[in-house]
Formats: structure tokens, C-alpha cells, sequence
């Protein structure tokens, strides 16, 4: 009976600490940011799901960020509805601006080009846009072959750049890398994933690291993913 209390005791104590140690993780998930003294320009990506924004707040508030990119357009034919609003308020606020469009493997690019540059206005202040390319079962359950991917992909940003008059940074998730090969087959900077740790996917390296996706922001009441600037 005393071996059994004992025993107990000690299993309760240890499901304690463990469960200590995941709450702590977790606050520190949240919490964390780079070494400002190594990536001095930090800043997030927001898009309409972040709900009410306080453009202030995200910007004097802890951590503090510098810019904002937020997504413009999906596909062939979804727009974010918080995308004009937003950056207005952001610019407002004195945050540099840049835009992302969520690439969909499956939709005709010249469509999603057309999407794109009827949302996104040619502006010299605003950052080089994004391209956010990643598997979506739903969107795109049978995505194409290399040959297809890549004459879609090159007519998509030859009109996109036309617009903007500026090439765009490539945002390939980790599985669109290892099926594709983006980073090593074209000529862009690219934008890598984390957390924690950049996932560079190439020799050439990243100019943009989204390094903590989960991180709390004062002025915006979810997470949200923050962003480095390679310096």
C-alpha cells in the first residue's frame, strides 16, 4: 500500500514537471524573436484570419515590428477582403507594406496574374511582393509535372513583374521545395520557413525567414507569423 502512494506520488509529481515543462515551451514558442543585434528589420505576415488589428500597437507595442506583408490574392479568383483596409492603416501607422499572393498549382496562371494585378496597385513604396507556393489537397489535389509547373510559374511572373516593375521573392513551403526544386531551378530570392532555424533550400540562400509562426504580437488578439529580413 505504501509502495503504491509512493508510487503514485512520484508518477504525480513527473506528469507535473512534464506538464510544466510544455507550458513553458509553449510561452516561449509565443514569445520568442530573434536576436535583434544579428536581424535588426523583423516584422509579420497578416492576412484577413488575424481579425481586428491595432496598426499602433504592432508597431510600438512589444515586440515591434517594422513592416508588415500582408496577402492580397489567392488563386485565380479570391482577394483578402482585409487587404485595402489593412494597408492603409498599416502605412498610417508608419510600417513599410509588401505584398503576398497564395500561388494555387492547379489555377491558370495568366488568371491568377489578372487576380493579382487588379489588387495590388504599381506602388514604389510598397516592399517586392511574395509568392507563397504550397501542396493543397483541397485547391489542388492532382498538382502537375515539372514542365507544366515551371510554364505556368514563369508566364505568371512575367506578367506579375511587368505590373510591379520589380521581381517578387518566391515563398516555397518545405514540400513544394522537395517536389519542385524552386530555390536551385529559378532565378529569385527566396523566402524559407522555420521556426527557430532558417530551412535555407538552396546555395543561395533566403533574403526573408519567417521565424516563428506562432509568435504573440501586441495589437493583434491571434498569433502570427513573424518575419525576418536577411541582413
Amino acid at each position: 500500500m505504501a509502495r503504491a502512494r509512493r508510487n503514485g506520488w512520484i508518477a504525480g509529481v513527473g506528469a507535473l514537471v512534464l506538464g510544466g515543462s510544455a507550458l513553458a515551451g509553449w510561452w516561449y514558442w509565443q514569445h520568442w524573436t530573434p536576436d535583434r543585434a544579428r536581424y535588426p528589420v523583423q516584422g509579420l505576415w497578416l492576412d484577413h484570419t488575424a481579425g481586428p488589428v491595432d496598426w499602433t500597437l504592432v508597431k510600438n507595442g512589444p515586440p515591434g515590428a517594422q513592416f508588415v506583408y500582408l496577402t492580397a490574392s489567392i488563386g485565380a479568383d479570391d482577394r483578402d477582403p482585409a487587404f485595402i483596409p489593412a494597408l492603409d492603416a498599416a502605412r498610417a501607422a508608419g510600417l513599410q507594406v509588401g505584398t503576398v499572393h497564395v500561388y494555387d498549382l492547379c489555377a491558370p496562371a495568366e488568371r491568377q496574374a489578372g487576380n493579382f494585378v487588379t489588387t495590388v496597385a504599381r506602388d514604389p513604396r510598397l516592399l517586392p511582393a511574395a509568392i507563397a507556393i504550397d501542396l493543397d489537397p483541397v485547391r489542388c489535389p492532382d498538382p502537375p509535372g515539372d514542365a507544366a509547373i515551371d510554364s505556368e510559374l514563369t508566364t505568371f511572373l512575367n506578367q506579375v513583374e511587368r505590373h510591379l516593375g520589380r521581381t517578387v521573392v518566391l515563398m516555397p513551403s518545405p514540400a513544394v521545395e522537395r517536389r519542385y526544386h524552386f530555390a536551385a531551378r529559378i532565378d529569385r530570392n527566396v523566402w524559407v520557413g522555420g521556426p527557430f532555424w532558417p530551412a535555407a533550400p538552396s546555395a543561395r540562400g533566403w533574403v526573408l525567414w519567417t521565424a516563428n509562426d506562432r509568435l504573440r504580437s501586441a495589437g493583434v488578439g491571434s498569433p502570427v507569423r513573424w518575419v525576418v529580413v536577411q541582413p
